[in-house]
């Protein structure tokens, strides 16, 4: 009998850790991965992103559609795009983005949650509350993907529904896990999404596709204020709910 190579769909199961190694690499890269604001000048080889996004290909999604789609920018081509965003955010407000990211009305405790995120990320850079023009030039930072070498877009076929967003977020997650595995850091940028007709125009991604984000990815420069400053998290006790029967 004929027995198809299954090597393939085996590989992801072959570790050289030792089981107690492996959860330990785990936890150090969930718990070290931040969005880092500021990055080495230090390329990444092609040979290291797809290393990282072979990793990534394995996260999960509803009967395994896989909705993502990567575009890797790099070189010129980042150039090139980093320079039109930024030419298209400094020259006027943003554009009616395809997604609602945010609720339109605040509530606690996620306003204050936000409040104290952004309000860490300004005071850590020495930028005070109303200095909008540092405010506006930090920001604009996005736009050059806070200096990393490469630059992540995804996207994703306008035609699937919200099961594939959730799809979406476990990828994302497992492209940063996996980057971090590589001693590389990442920040996901909502903010490409006001600029999604530059960024079709510059990459040819066509109207069919949703921008779900950006990606800056790079070495980061750990001694920037901006990377040393942390956000806090919940503890388990406060979104947790225990539900045992003896």
């Amino acid at each position: 009998m004929n027995v198809p190579d299954q090597s393939e769909d085996q590989s992801h199961t072959q570790f050289s850790q030792s089981q107690s190694d492996a959860a330990l690499s785990v936890e150090q890269a969930i718990k070290t991965r931040l969005s880092c604001r500021r990055y080495l000048d230090k390329p990444v080889s092609r040979e290291t992103v797809e290393k990282m996004l072979e990793i990534a290909r394995y996260a999960p999604s509803g009967t395994n559609i896989q909705p993502w789609k990567v575009h890797v920018t790099m070189g010129e081509t980042r150039r090139r795009l980093s320079a039109a965003l930024t030419e298209a955010f400094l020259s006027g407000p943003e554009e009616e983005r395809e997604y609602q990211y945010y609720p339109t009305d605040w509530f606690e405790p996620y306003l204050g949650r936000r409040r104290a995120c952004g309000w860490g990320l300004y005071g850590a850079l020495g930028i005070g509350k109303g200095e909008r023009e540092k405010t506006r030039d930090q920001h604009a930072k996005n736009f050059d993907f806070f200096g990393a070498p490469v630059g992540l877009i995804f996207s994703m076929d306008k035609r699937l529904n919200t099961g594939s967003w959730l799809d979406y977020g476990m990828f994302l997650q497992s492209v940063m896990i996996a980057a971090r595995g590589l001693g590389l850091h990442t920040c996901a940028q909502a903010a490409f999404c006001g600029f999604h007709s530059t960024i079709r125009e510059v990459l040819g991604i066509p109207d069919s596709d949703h921008i779900i984000c950006g990606m800056s990815l790079g070495y980061g420069d750990m001694s920037a204020p901006e990377n040393i400053w942390r956000t806090e998290r919940e503890p388990v006790s406060s979104f947790t709910t225990w539900m045992i029967e003896p």
